[in-house]
This record gives structure tokens, sequence and C-alpha cells, in this order.
């Protein structure tokens, strides 16, 4: 008996390496035999449409755990799994995706991002949205929130495309898709972009309805900004059509009597009736500011800017709004620009002459009533006079030589009186301005042309 003892304590070391050599092997055929029969499961259902697939093996036993869209796809995902050579048990863990009742998209836009929530049937469609979102709104930010669920309508995907489409024509707001209807509430961005959205809608897949649409037209805008330094009247914003473009640049032309006209205009829908009506004098109110700014936002007119003196802020202020449409509102804020130093005689003669070289006072054709276009230069003129208090002015009338010269002689006369009148108005003496009217006898240029006479009908400030 001790002899055996003495004999098996030689060979069972022995034993030791064999059995974890075998366990090492038994466990590697089995590691082999589930991962194998892991991916063949994996590969049986790559064409089936799942949601959070999970597969595991346990020797030839697979649990299989997703969530279907219907229950004919969970069915037959779990027999896909089942047929599987070499399966022998498969543990069913499959559920199907929750069902949304009633079924809800949407996709809302801010200022630097949308968001797409609510409910997607298929990942397909979930992926489709997305990426339609980020490729159509070109460089905004899209957030998915979107939550995968049953229930929705016939054709979703068509809808929600053309809506998210809609989108990207609004500054601000929400499309929302409840079943087939579909709620629009925002801001458009640009004008014209509300109409868009509507004919947009009349594409809707058959069966789809417009349950809410609340989407406003932006303000209709239109800007004029006059620069000193640059010289210039800069016009951006929209305008009706093109011949309200058309009317409102050639009024600039004349109101504006030094500045070159930067025109920006567009033309475009929406525009609130009268628009050219107000625009036209509040364009007049600006050309009488050394600088300024008008903004016409719907119906509401706001300037502001420096007068040239105070008369004339006053004036401004007290004169905007009188010829507007009804029912537009108005706000002036004009200040005074700081009085210019004094210059003798000899310098306000070069100041006058240099004025009236690149505008002329202009009157009604054939009476001594200045048109409100002069307004501007007659603004620059008097705030000259302010600068040589102790100079006395000759107001010099001169016209064509059409018609009989005596009927000239006497326009040119009462043409020179209303001017003297208006710079009275402004506030300066009286005793400083004498009118005199030459009539005809004094032209400038030929009166054979149309364009001799327009040079020969004019008004002349001279330094006595």
């Amino acid at each position: 008996m001790h002899g055996l003892f003495k004999w098996s304590s030689k060979w069972w070391p022995g034993v030791i390496p064999l059995v974890v050599f075998w366990g090492i092997a038994a466990w590697t055929s089995t590691a082999t035999v589930e991962a194998d029969l892991a991916a063949r499961s994996n590969a049986a259902l790559k064409d089936t449409v799942l949601d959070k697939r999970r597969i595991s093996v346990d020797g030839r036993d697979v649990t299989f755990a997703a969530n279907a869209f219907s229950e004919d796809g969970r069915l037959s995902a779990v027999a896909s799994v089942e047929a599987v050579p070499g399966v022998r048990l498969v543990n069913d863990e499959t559920r199907l995706v929750p069902e949304a009742k009633p079924f809800v998209w949407s996709a809302e836009r801010d200022v630097v991002r949308v968001t797409l929530g609510g409910n997607a049937p298929l990942p397909s469609s979930k992926g489709k949205l997305t990426e339609a979102a980020k490729a159509s709104l070109g460089g905004v930010e899209v957030v998915d929130q979107m939550v995968l669920a049953r229930g929705a309508p016939s054709r979703f995907d068509a809808a929600a495309l053309l809506l998210l489409d809609q989108i990207g024509k609004l500054k601000e707001g929400k499309i929302t898709l409840t079943d087939n209807k579909v709620a629009l509430v925002g801001m458009a961005r640009e004008l014209g972009g509300r109409e868009a959205v509507a004919a947009a809608l009349k594409n809707l897949p058959e069966g789809y309805s417009i349950a809410a649409n609340d989407i406003k037209a932006p303000p209709y805008v239109f800007q004029a900004y006059k620069d000193p330094v640059a010289v210039t009247l800069t016009l951006t914003g929209y305008v009706p059509d093109n011949n309200v473009h058309a009317a409102l640049v050639a009024a600039a032309g004349r109101k504006f009597f030094s500045e070159k006209v930067v025109d920006n205009l567009k033309a475009s829908i929406g525009a609130p009736s009268g628009f050219a009506a107000a625009v036209v004098p509040a364009l007049g109110a600006l050309s009488r500011l050394s600088t300024g700014t008008l903004v016409v936002s719907d119906r509401e007119v706001k300037l502001s800017g420096d007068a040239l003196y105070d008369a004339a802020a006053g004036q401004i202020r007290d004169g905007l709004g009188k010829d507007f449409p009804q029912g537009w509102q108005y706000k002036a804020e004009v200040t005074v620009k700081p009085a210019a130093a004094p210059v003798d005689p000899t310098v306000c003669q070069q100041l006058f002459s240099e004025i009236l070289s690149k505008g002329k006072i202009r009157f009604e054709s054939g009476k001594a009533d200045i048109v409100p276009d002069s307004a501007g230069l007659l603004d620059r003129l008097i705030e000259t006079a302010l600068r040589c208090p102790n100079a006395t002015i000759e107001i010099a009338g001169h016209t064509d030589s059409d018609g009989e010269e005596a009927a000239n002689q006497a326009l040119s006369e009462r043409r020179a009186q209303a001017v003297v009148d208006y710079l009275v108005r402004a506030g300066l003496p009286a005793s400083r301005f004498t009118p005199i009217g030459y009539g005809s006898a004094q032209p400038l240029a030929g009166n054979e042309s149309e364009d001799g006479k327009a040079q020969n009908r004019r008004i002349e400030f001279v330094v006595k």
C-alpha cells in the first residue's frame, strides 16, 4: 500500500497540465462556436428593419432582443434566427416599437438651429429627414430629437420632407405634423416667403391638410441714409414694383441736389397701402438734414439726424407726416448741426455759387411757387447766409426768352420775392435781402435749345 502511494505521487502532478489544456481547448472551441453563431444570426437579420438589435449566444442557445416595427416583422426576424444552422434554442426578447397616438412630428427653427422632434416611423426616415435638413438649411445646426414610433400616416416621408423645405423659408417658427394635419407658426425670412410657403403646401400628399397657418410676413422696410462725408444717399430695402422703384429714385435725384444716389432697392410684394405717397415726402424731409437716416417699416416712418439750423429742425419735426396717407405713424428725432464758423463776404459768395452750381431752385411751371423738391437746396443756402450775417444779398431772378418780355420780367421778380419770403420764414432778417427780377435780359446760354432755356431759368445769390 505504501508502494502504491509512492507510485501515485509520481504521476499525479502530470495530470494537472492535461486538465488545464483540456479546459482551454473546450473553452476555445465553445467560444468559436458562439462567435460563429452570433455572426450568422446577425447576417440572417441583415435585411430586417429593427431597432436596438442585440444578439448574444451561450453555447448554441441564442438570446435575441430588438424592437420591431410590426408584428409580422417581429415574427419574421425571430424565425430567421431560429433557422440559422447550429442554433438549438432562441430566447425571444423582441418587442414592438411603441405606437404613437396621435403620431406627431415637428421641425422648429430659432436664430441658430433647427430642432427635429416628435416621432419618426423608421430609422431610415429619421436619417433621411436629418440629412435633408442639413443639406437644405446650409450651415444651420440641426438637432435630432426624434423618437421612433409606430402609427405614422401614409406617405409620411414625402409630407415631412416637403415641410422641411418650408422651415428653410422661416426666420423663426415651428411646423408640426399631427397625423395628417399640418400646423405652422412663425415669421418668414424674407418678404414673399409667407406666400411661397402657402403655395408649396398645395403640393402636400393626398389626404394631408392644413389645420393652421400663422406664418407672418417680416416688416416691409425701406431705408435711406444721407452721408455728408461720402456725399451719397443710399437707398436699401424694398419697393412694391419697378414703377414705384423708378419714381422713388427719380424723386431722390431731384430732392438731393448734390448727393450721388446709391440704389440698392429690390422689388417685393407686401408693401403697405400708400407706400409711395408716404416715402416721397419723407425723402423730402431727409433732404433737409445735414446727415440723417430714414426708416420706413410697414406704416411707421422714423427720421433722425441733424438739421442745418434751428428753425429747420422745428419745421421738419412739425411738418413730418402732414402729407402722409391716413393711418401712417411717424417719429422725428431731429437735432441741430453745430453752427459752422463765420466767413467773410467773399467766401460767402463762393459758397453760394458752389451750391447753386450743383442744383437749382425750382418753381411750378409759369408760376412763382417753389416746388418742395428744392427744400434741401434752400436750407443749404440759408445755412450759408447765417455764416455771413453782416452781408447784404441780392436775390436775382432770371427767365428764358419764351413769352412776352413784360411777363418774363414780372415772373422773375415774383420768383425772386418768393425766395426772399422763404428765407425770412427761416428766421433771416428781410433787410438783408433785395429781390430783383431781370427777366430774360441776362441769359447764360442761348435760348434756341431746351437745355439753354433751362440754364437761363435760375435764381442767383449775389453778395454785396
